[in-house]
């Protein structure tokens, strides 16, 4: 991954209103707004198409970011965008500030691996179904990850994964389960794959009509 990806050049934006968003769309800026960190909110632009070549990339939505706005550099997480509807078009982000001192809340994708290993799936015909695909951390902006593994290799069929069950970088905490045993969510569960079931309920009713078959036989 480019450098580029994290780090984004900026203007301070000074008109304001829908007409001079507008404006702006037209000659291929992003309208957005930086705020937090105890600082006034700071409308700024992007160019759309570094943004659009950013946002292809996963580590734009939970990594920190570097915006050089008018020469000065300022760290910040992508909070919201706002896409067209129907159009390869973004209308419009919003940065928070951050402190290298003070933690932050954010969501991090979840990367299931190890699911070619699992002799749950590899060997006794279970599929992994993902009930979530992110989480919500808190930690310094230092101890941030890109991303949290889950690792299928031991999970057996019929098992479910659950947020405890996950092991995370030293530093960061799980907001839902920072709230208590209850929020303790599941995350994956290996189930016996579709085909297999049917193909089990097949058998079964292969072996009725034989048994029927052969009732009827001895009756004649």
């Amino acid at each position: 991954m480019s450098d580029a990806i994290l780090n984004l050049d900026a203007e301070v934006r000074t008109d304001m209103g829908k007409g001079a968003s507008r404006r702006l769309r037209r000659e291929d800026k992003v309208p957005a707004i930086l705020y937090g960190a105890g600082k006034d909110p700071q409308s700024i632009t992007l160019t759309h198409n570094k943004v659009l070549q950013a946002q292809e990339f996963e580590a734009f939505y939970s990594q920190v970011l570097t915006l050089n706005v008018g020469g000065k550099k300022v760290e910040a997480l992508l909070k919201d965008i706002q896409r067209h509807p129907y159009k390869l078009k973004i209308m419009h982000i919003d940065f928070l500030r951050i402190d290298a001192k003070q933690e932050v809340t954010t969501n991090v994708p979840l990367h299931f691996i190890n699911e070619d290993k699992a002799n749950s799936i590899k060997v006794e015909g279970g599929h992994a179904e993902h009930h979530i695909n992110d989480v919500e951390i808190t930690c310094l902006p230092g101890d941030l990850p890109e991303y949290i593994e889950v690792d299928i290799t031991n999970i057996e069929l019929g098992q479910t994964y659950h947020l405890s069950d996950i092991v995370v970088p030293e530093g960061v905490v799980l907001s839902e389960l920072a709230k208590g045993e209850e929020h303790d969510q599941a995350v994956v569960t290996v189930k016996l794959a579709k085909v297999a079931v049917e193909e089990d309920e097949d058998d079964a009713g292969s072996d009725a009509d034989d048994s029927e078959s052969k009732e009827e036989e001895d009756k004649e």
